[in-house]
């Protein structure tokens, strides 16, 4: 397979700027693997695909306000500080990516919040815009986590164009979140409610969490038209007993075992033993999944649509079939399903 083979026009108005109305409302398009079937549904009608003892296993990662807006010293320039990973908690040193880059330079300060209480200051050059910096905070640690919590604003992808708005902070989080660390959301959970978590669990079905912190590195656009020489950045994947001992038990009954995400299935992918059960893991993957490529876990998945030529469309194809995969897209563009993070759905089965 060939990075060409992924593409396709997706017309600009499919993108969504905005979430359904409520979580378990959005599109679902389902697809049967074994007889190429195509069905139109609503969120909330996926329970009907699942029985008493099936598992489904979400990623539990919280997403953090990972976007700021600072100002230079001496110019005021305003310049957009990008979050990506805390490198040394003591130190108070991050991965960041900045815009404009030209501008920063190392040895540079930025001033944030109108107290300019907070500043960092430009201590290494790490790719064309990243950067590496060191917070300069008189407070305690929780109080200057605070303060990069209460600066910072939920990192929308860059494709919605409009400002962030007070909803955002709920809707681009799933309501299973829990362990802070990811710079973009999981979203294929975006669409589950209190409400359908609730019904599921009343049908039997089983959860198994893991958690994969989500960096922007899954966005990464494939510059390589062999996708094997495309390299995937590392994110952080814990999986505990807990999890193995639920996805195992389904498997070894012949259950489904459902990836919510392609984050969870990258996951599960992740930490397969000789004998292709899930073990655990505590650690950092960067997984490539593209066909032709045999699963060993998951047996269904829910994701939404994905743009042309990503990581993301290339894991899909492998899971349902390349030629199954286009047919699907090519409806769901003719029946204006909505495609990316708060995009409509898609359940394979």
């Amino acid at each position: 397979m060939k990075l060409s083979n992924f593409n396709f026009e997706l017309p600009d108005n499919l993108l969504a700027e905005y979430p359904a109305e409520n979580r378990d409302e959005s599109k679902l398009m389902v697809i049967h693997r074994d007889t190429g079937k195509i069905e139109h549904r609503m969120f909330k009608d996926m329970i009907d695909y699942f029985d008493e003892d099936d598992v489904m296993v979400l990623n539990n990662t919280k997403v953090f306000p990972a976007r700021l807006y600072g100002n230079k010293e001496k110019t005021g320039a305003r310049i957009e500080v990008f979050l990506l990973r805390e490198l040394n908690e003591e130190q108070r040193l991050w991965d960041v990516l900045v815009d404009p880059a030209r501008k920063i330079r190392i040895g540079n300060k930025l001033y944030f919040g109108d107290d300019e209480t907070l500043v960092a200051e430009v201590i290494d050059n790490t790719t064309s815009r990243g950067r590496t910096l060191r917070f300069l905070y008189d407070g305690s640690y929780i109080d200057f986590r605070r303060k990069l919590r209460d600066l910072g604003q939920t990192p929308l992808p860059k494709y919605i164009k409009r400002d962030v708005e007070p909803d955002d902070e709920d809707r681009y989080q799933t309501i299973y979140a829990k362990h802070e660390g990811a710079v973009a959301a999981p979203t294929a959970g975006l669409h589950f409610s209190k409400h359908l978590l609730k019904r599921l669990e009343i049908k039997g079905v089983n959860f198994a969490e893991l958690t994969l912190h989500v960096g922007l590195g899954t966005f990464n656009p494939v510059e390589v038209e062999d996708l094997s020489k495309h390299k995937m950045d590392s994110e952080e994947l814990i999986i505990d007993e807990r999890a193995t001992e639920i996805v195992n038990g389904a498997k070894e009954k012949k259950r489904k075992v459902c990836a919510v995400g392609t984050t969870a299935m990258r996951g599960l992918e992740s930490a397969v033993s000789s004998q292709h059960t899930l073990n655990t893991f505590d650690g950092w993957t960067n997984k490539f999944i593209f066909p032709p490529y045999d699963f060993s876990i998951a047996t269904a998945m829910v994701t939404n649509f994905h743009l042309p030529k990503s990581t993301l469309l290339m894991m899909v194809s492998a899971f349902m079939g390349h030629d199954l995969m286009k047919k699907a897209y090519k409806e769901a563009i003719l029946e204006q399903y909505k495609f990316y993070s708060y995009g409509d759905a898609m359940l394979i089965l």
